[in-house]
């Protein structure tokens, strides 16, 4: 086909440009827009409240994704024979507490508010140890048996120490760089709640967000994190 191009109206020229380019042309932004639906469609449907926490709590996606194909695979109905419940498989009494402090609702099976309830917790941990293996450690099995473990003055159960051996090294805990976690804009000063022991004073009785029942491998103060599980067990 042939277009007439006019220069300033006193002279004109014609080219040629074939007809099925030009239809094309005229195609293409119309092709792109229903890909570009199809690419929103297949969003994953928890992307929104992990970033939504990972910004609210200062802490990097990668943790909270991790954490809750770990505690849960991603179902939100889960609950556990000890009885935490949904995504992040959090306590009963952990959750009372997390709810009142940021107002998380009612429902903590609401996956928006048991991620934030998750991701709350993990600052809290990140906060108290600084430290992503014994963060993951406090998260399965409570604070207060972190604390024992870091004096050396009792072991972590099995199944927390295969939790933190699996998780661990893929929030990439031995790079501090990365491990590190955001300033949050507008976060609680979380050592003034009172929810957990003061570190000094480390308490067993305080809830982890998900439990571990297994006995204790034996530690002394001078073991590495991670001790074989054939050790002897406390009794």
């Amino acid at each position: 086909m042939g277009l007439l191009l006019r220069f300033g109206g006193r002279f004109a020229l014609r080219v040629s440009v074939p007809f099925g380019a030009f239809l094309v042309s005229f195609a293409m932004p119309l092709a792109c827009a229903p890909a570009a639906a199809a690419v929103q469609s297949v969003r994953h449907p928890y992307a929104a409240p992990v970033a939504e926490a990972a910004q609210r709590f200062g802490i990097p996606e990668l943790w909270i994704w991790r954490v809750m194909h770990a505690e849960s695979r991603g179902k939100v109905g889960a609950v556990s024979h000890a009885g935490a419940m949904g995504l992040m498989q959090i306590m009963p009494g952990t959750w009372a507490s997390l709810t009142a402090r940021h107002r998380l609702g009612g429902d903590p099976f609401d996956p928006r508010a048991n991620i934030l309830a998750g991701a709350a917790y993990l600052r809290e941990m990140w906060d108290r140890y600084g430290d992503v293996r014994l963060m993951l450690a406090a998260y399965n099995a409570g604070p207060g048996r972190a604390d024992a473990y870091a004096s050396g003055r009792r072991g972590l159960p099995a199944e927390t120490i295969a939790y933190v051996a699996k998780i661990a090294p893929e929030l990439h805990a031995s790079e501090s760089a990365a491990a590190a976690p955001m300033t949050p804009s507008s976060t609680p000063g979380w050592r003034d709640a009172g929810l957990f022991a003061e570190r000094n004073l480390p308490s067993d009785d305080a809830q982890p967000a998900s439990p571990s029942g297994l006995a204790a491998p034996a530690r002394t103060a001078s073991a590495p994190l991670f001790i074989p599980l054939s050790v002897g067990r406390d009794q």
